[in-house]
């Protein structure tokens, strides 16, 4: 299958352009116009471009965007037929991809990217007297217009806004900054190489927490490569775990009933009604179109249905600004209580093999243990050559337990 739990994510090279002319192609059969934007990675152009070729060789009107966020994308395919997002998001600099939106912000469902498949396999391709066009659009500025209609920060309020040299830069600096927020900017030029790994995990931001303290900000935001994902650091300089920032997200918004995915914690349940869904933002986004009031995974994808069913970071991010404005964010997480929960993801080149042989039916989806005070989920990554294992218990003893028998479950599985 060519599309992953989040699009498509190869290594760059040939294979992955001819893919891209590809999906432009079996975009214009499908779809009146498109709207295209690409994250800064320096391989980022030549797949805009290629994309726009199938696009336009095939009779396709194509609206292109330049550097944006993916957010800012999905939220201008409100005016379109449908959206294209050059990007591989978290994924390391070699890697690059595509993720297409639906007019609501939605990934391409599961249904969607199987016909799309079939499509890439069809010569779509015009004559020369019926090639298609090209039209380029500002997709910041509404976006950075919307989300400062929904969110409200008390002016004078420093942070720290780390965008990791990524598509962040575009919008998150002068979003805040519209906001009446000072941000103290590291990595906010789009230099087309990031100098930190692009996930923001705690163990990739080691200078943030010292930055906060030192600067006497309110917080910390940091987004990946795309600025779909966004994740944060208290008043404390500490950082905010995905499962407590997703709690902190529903009950300062009010959110009744909450969608997220099958490795997130069971605090979410302690507050909301709550659906889970496979590990994917795609998968996310589809449930909250027919039930919910906003959704998220603990990698940092937060989904809020007043303005888009994409993961929106720069939304997040003010949302954010506007909470920690409000009130003492570090007390707030403290006083939430807290499961230990154990995420690591082992090398395999056999990932998908491993996890169907565990018994898994999707390799992707992974398989789910539960018992009455701890589960565990084994999984393959859909974009890395990675088993990604994540264990939780009400005690660390329960959540200990659980996660060695995941591990030696993948250590015994016998692959073709």
């Amino acid at each position: 299958m060519l599309f992953g739990s989040s699009g498509i994510r190869q290594k760059y090279g040939q294979q992955l352009v001819e893919t891209a002319i590809s999906v432009g192609s079996a975009l214009a059969a499908r779809s009146k116009d498109t709207v295209i934007g690409m994250d800064t990675r320096t391989t980022s152009p030549v797949l805009l471009h290629a994309v726009l070729s199938g696009i336009l060789g095939s009779g396709g009107i194509a609206h292109t965007a330049g550097i944006a966020p993916t957010p800012s994308i999905a939220f201008a395919a409100r005016d379109f037929s449908a959206g294209c997002m050059i990007t591989a998001s978290h994924n390391p600099e070699e890697y690059n991809g595509l993720k297409l939106f639906n007019p609501d912000g939605s990934s391409f469902t599961w249904e969607q990217q199987q016909d799309l498949e079939k499509d890439l396999k069809r010569p779509c391709w015009a004559d020369w007297k019926n090639q298609g066009s090209k039209r380029e659009i500002d997709a910041i500025a509404p976006h950075s217009a919307a989300i400062l209609s929904k969110v409200s920060v008390n002016e004078g309020m420093r942070v720290v806004l780390d965008c990791g040299n990524g598509a962040g830069c575009k919008i998150s600096p002068f979003l805040l900054a519209d906001a009446g927020v000072q941000a103290i900017q590291l990595n906010c030029n789009p230099s087309g190489h990031f100098s930190r790994p692009s996930e923001p995990l705690e163990k990739n931001l080691p200078y943030i927490g010292e930055m906060v303290k030192k600067t006497g900000s309110r917080c910390a935001i940091v987004h990946d490569g795309d600025a779909d994902r966004m994740m944060a650091f208290d008043n404390r300089g500490r950082y905010i775990d995905g499962d407590h920032l997703l709690m902190l997200f529903a009950r300062y918004i009010g959110a009744k009933r909450v969608v997220t995915t099958s490795d997130a914690s069971m605090l979410i349940e302690d507050i909301a009604e709550v659906r889970r869904t496979p590990v994917g933002d795609a998968f996310v986004s589809e449930e909250l179109r027919s039930w919910g009031d906003m959704g998220g995974e603990p990698s940092g994808a937060w989904i809020f249905p007043k303005i888009s069913f994409c993961p929106d970071g720069p939304f997040a991010a003010a949302l954010f600004c506007e909470i920690a404005s409000e009130m003492n964010v570090a007390d707030a997480i403290d006083a939430m209580p807290a499961y230990p929960i154990i995420r690591q993801s082992l090398e395999s080149k056999t990932a998908r093999e491993t996890v169907i042989a565990i018994g898994a039916k999707n390799p992707t989806d992974g398989i789910r243990i539960e018992e009455d005070d701890a589960w565990c989920l084994i999984r393959a990554s859909g974009t890395e050559p990675k088993i990604r294992i994540t264990a939780e218990g009400r005690t660390k003893q329960a959540a200990d337990a659980m996660f060695e028998r995941g591990r030696s479950l993948v250590k015994q599985a016998k692959t073709p």
